[in-house]
C-alpha cells in the first residue's frame, strides 16, 4: 500500500515570514501533503488573532495546492493522534533552535514514540527572521516588506495603524 506523506509544520505565525515560507516550499518537494498548523497558546498575546492568522495563510498560500491550514490548542502530540499523523515538522535559524527543539522533539517522542521530527534549516537569508523580529521591528514603525510576503505587510501596516 503506498501510503501519502503527510507532515503537519507547526507553529505560532504570527506573523508568517519569508523563513516559514522557504521550510513549507521546500518540505513541498518533500512530502504529499503538509498541514501548516496554528498552535494557538492561550498564555502568548499574539499580534493578529486566530482568524486573521488564517487568512493570512490561505491569501499566501493559496497556490501551494499540497498545503492545507489549520489550528489547534493543546498538547501537539494529542492533536497528531487525532489527525493520525506521524511527522513533524520544525525549523531551525540558528545552533540556539537546537537545544530548544531537540528537547520538545524528545518530550514529543516520549508521549508519541511513533512520531518522527524532520528539522529543516531555513536559506542563509532568512536565518535571521523569526516573528518576534518582524513584530518589533514593525512595532517601531520599520520596514518589514523585505521579510514577509506582501499580504503580510499590509496586515502589519493595518494592525499596527489600528493600535495607533
Amino acid at each position: 500500500m503506498n501510503r501519502k506523506k503527510t507532515a503537519i509544520y507547526p507553529g505560532s505565525f504570527d506573523p508568517l515570514t519569508y523563513g516559514h515560507l522557504d521550510i513549507i516550499e521546500r518540505a513541498c518537494e518533500i512530502f504529499d501533503e503538509i498541514i501548516v498548523s496554528i498552535f494557538v497558546n492561550p498564555n502568548k498575546k499574539s499580534l493578529f488573532d486566530l482568524e486573521e492568522r488564517i487568512d493570512i495563510l490561505k491569501n499566501v498560500l493559496k497556490n501551494y495546492n499540497s498545503v492545507k491550514i489549520d489550528y489547534f490548542e493543546g498538547l501537539l502530540t494529542d492533536y497528531l493522534r487525532q489527525k493520525d499523523i506521524k511527522v513533524v515538522i520544525r525549523g531551525l535559524r540558528a545552533v540556539s533552535d537546537l537545544e530548544y527543539e531537540f528537547q520538545y522533539a524528545a518530550a514529543n517522542r516520549t508521549l508519541y514514540p511513533e512520531i518522527e521530527t524532520v528539522f529543516f534549516m531555513p536559506r542563509l537569508r532568512y536565518s535571521y527572521l523569526s516573528s518576534s523580529v518582524i513584530r518589533e521591528i514593525a512595532k517601531f514603525g520599520g520596514d518589514v516588506s523585505k521579510m514577509v510576503p506582501p499580504y503580510v505587510a499590509e496586515k502589519i501596516k493595518e494592525k499596527y495603524y489600528k493600535i495607533k
